[in-house]
């Protein structure tokens, strides 16, 4: 429960979770962007993102569930009845969780009301090497307004989100075997794996490596889980 008027500081979750608004509403901005939900929206948070979050005039009740599995990249989305979340999480998380994963409808960000913290925050998640100085000249803005501006909204400066959007893109794409961590450096920017390499210990604490070989082993925990090949149920 949070109160009315309750400005909660840019701080950072190692682990992934989805955040249920029960009732009132809230303002968070973070590194997907700045969302302003209330009851029944639903925010998913992967691991190790970050955000700041203020709390409207009717304060927010907002439940915690474990991160449902496999609802893809969406950042935002709805359930129709967030009552009943609430009721499942009495009994088991998990089974909530795995409800919310049934019922979640993702929800399209529009650009038709946004504001330019938002459309600026919008094309760094879209475009990590978009040159923010740039961008300004084109909108009429001064870099230093719009660094000053964005920061006010979202608790970093737009060139420290630019970099936080990059070394997420790379932890996306360190789930895909297929791709050399040299190959994954290259395709989200950075000059070279060294340089992601540290920007992904960073944020993480972690390197790329450790965190694929943690991904394996997580993939073949659920495998084991629900019976892969081979597997007989017990007598």
């Amino acid at each position: 429960m949070h109160s009315p008027g309750e400005r909660l500081a840019r701080h950072r979750h190692d682990s992934g979770f989805a955040a249920v608004v029960l009732s009132g509403g809230y303002v968070e901005a973070g590194d997907t962007g700045r969302h302003r939900v209330t009851a029944g929206d639903v925010i998913l948070h992967q691991a190790f993102e970050s955000h700041l979050d203020q709390i409207d005039r009717r304060g927010a009740q907002v439940l915690v569930l474990p991160l449902p599995f496999g609802l893809g990249a969406a950042a935002r989305g709805r359930v129709a009845d967030p009552d009943l979340m609430a009721r499942l999480t009495a009994i088991d998380a998990w089974a909530a969780a795995e409800a919310l994963a049934e019922g979640f409808e993702p929800i399209v960000a529009t650009s038709d009301s946004e504001d330019w913290p938002d459309a600026l925050a919008r094309r760094l998640l879209a475009d990590p090497d978009l040159s923010i100085s740039l961008w300004a000249e084109a909108k009429g803005l001064h870099p230093g307004s719009v660094s000053r501006g964005f920061q006010q909204q979202f608790g970093v400066t737009a060139a420290a989100f630019r970099a936080t959007a990059r070394t997420h893109r790379a932890l996306a794409a360190l789930d895909d075997p297929a791709l050399s961590l040299a190959q994954v450096a290259d395709d989200c920017g950075f000059a070279d794996q060294a340089h992601m390499t540290r920007a992904v210990v960073g944020l993480t604490g972690s390197t790329p490596r450790q965190l694929r070989r943690m991904a394996m082993e997580l993939c073949l925990h659920r495998t084991r889980l629900v019976g892969g090949p081979g597997d007989q149920a017990p007598m």
